[in-house]
């Protein structure tokens, strides 16, 4: 009985163990599959969690642009009226200042330098003594011809009196004819010997003023090339001191052909053109001069002509060789509309001035023209209006403004308005 029962149990088991065993589902995915689903959650949950992000961050800065604008207020501002005026246009070309005069003085004798009186960088006169040379041995030349002169003056003065009273035997019939013409013809020999001598004589007088070198012109001396001692040669290639003069000084700056005309314009009418002299910044000008002269050709290589101006040059402000920019005005432009340069903003190819109506800055396209002394011609506003010449870092299109006592610095004329 108990064998029967064992033997049922164990049937009861195997049957319960067969009908536990795992069978694979066909709903069932596989795991390549799950994989792949759960890499696509990731991607679209990163992808969900970067737009909020971004989202947030620009509504935190709108946010707070609009805390800022609403904390700032009116913007303070300075402000300039539209005006009308001329403004002249002007031919802007760079220049070399030359001088009228410069001498490079070289000896004429040769010669022992004795003395040298200028110093350097001094300032001189026609006629101030420069160098003198060691003139004994061109005195000793000049006392000698002296002499010979002197002798052969006696010589035609002897002459010409046995001359005088041939003259006055032959009157008495005293002497032959042959005797009186023969010292006619030599009181003329002894006239051309004289003639020879005073020659020589102004000859050695011109070698021993070459002993006293001095200047010939009113100038400027560079460096000192010689000291005393020295020993130079007559028509030698050394220089012995450099002078050029510095007042009046010329400018000579080039324009483009194409822009003579507007030059000759004036010169035939008779104008007189004034010449501004600035410095390489356009900064500072440095003198005002005349235009003097025009050159006789153009030059095919650049296509430009070279014209010289020239200055007083009181202060010593142009210098030899100095470069410059040089502006000549051609025309004059009346009724036009001015405002401050500094009020004229850009945004690329685009100028503008902030228009102030009714206490708002209102953006306002325009046109620039010619400018001059910090003013700029302008097209696309009206005479007496009213616009802003500071804050343009703070000032937009509509902006609020509040017109400022105390004046404000103007700021740079590019901007990044839009």
């Amino acid at each position: 009985m108990k064998a029967m029962e064992q033997q049922n149990a164990d049937s009861q088991q195997v049957a319960t163990s067969t009908v536990e065993t795992p069978t694979p589902s066909s709903n069932e995915s596989s795991p390549p599959e799950r994989r792949h689903r759960w890499v696509w959650f990731a991607v679209l949950a990163a992808f969900a969690l970067l737009f909020a992000i971004v989202v947030r961050h620009q509504t935190q800065a709108t946010v707070a642009q609009a805390s800022l604008r609403g904390a700032m207020g009116p913007v303070p501002v300075t402000t300039a009226t539209a005006k009308v005026g001329e403004v002249r246009i002007y031919l802007d070309a760079i220049g070399t200042v030359t001088p009228v005069y410069t001498d490079t003085i070289t000896a004429q004798v040769t010669g022992v330098i004795t003395a040298v009186h200028y110093r350097e960088g001094q300032f001189v006169r026609k006629g101030d003594p420069l160098i003198d040379l060691d003139s004994r041995p061109y005195a000793a030349q000049l006392e000698q011809a002296r002499g010979t002169l002197e002798h052969d003056q006696q010589l035609l003065a002897q002459a010409q009196m046995d001359l005088d009273r041939y003259q006055q035997a032959w009157a008495r019939n005293g002497i032959p004819r042959q005797t009186l013409e023969d010292q006619q013809k030599l009181v003329l020999q002894y006239r051309g010997t004289v003639k020879y001598d005073e020659g020589t004589v102004h000859y050695d007088e011109v070698q021993r003023g070459y002993c006293d070198i001095t200047s010939p012109i009113s100038g400027r001396v560079g460096l000192r090339l010689v000291d005393p001692g020295n020993l130079i040669t007559a028509n030698g290639t050394t220089a012995l001191v450099v002078i050029t003069q510095i007042q009046p000084i010329t400018v000579v700056f080039t324009v483009a052909e194409d822009q003579l005309n507007e030059v000759l314009d004036q010169l035939r009418r008779g104008a007189r053109l004034p010449v501004e002299a600035w410095d390489r910044q356009m900064h500072t000008q440095l003198a005002s001069g005349q235009l003097v002269t025009v050159d006789n050709q153009i030059d095919t290589t650049t296509g430009t002509v070279k014209l010289r101006a020239t200055f007083d040059n009181r202060g010593n402000a142009l210098f030899p060789n100095q470069f410059v920019n040089t502006r000549v005005p051609v025309k004059t432009l009346h009724d036009q509309v001015l405002v401050p340069s500094s009020a004229v903003q850009h945004n690329g190819e685009t100028a503008f001035v902030y228009v102030i109506q009714n206490g708002q800055a209102k953006m306002t396209n325009v046109k620039p023209g010619a400018s001059e002394s910090g003013m700029t011609a302008v097209e696309g506003i009206q005479s007496g209006d009213v616009v802003a010449d500071s804050s343009f870092e703070k000032l937009q299109d509509g902006s609020k403004i509040t017109v400022s006592i105390v004046q404000l610095p103007s700021t740079s004329s590019e901007t990044n308005a839009p």
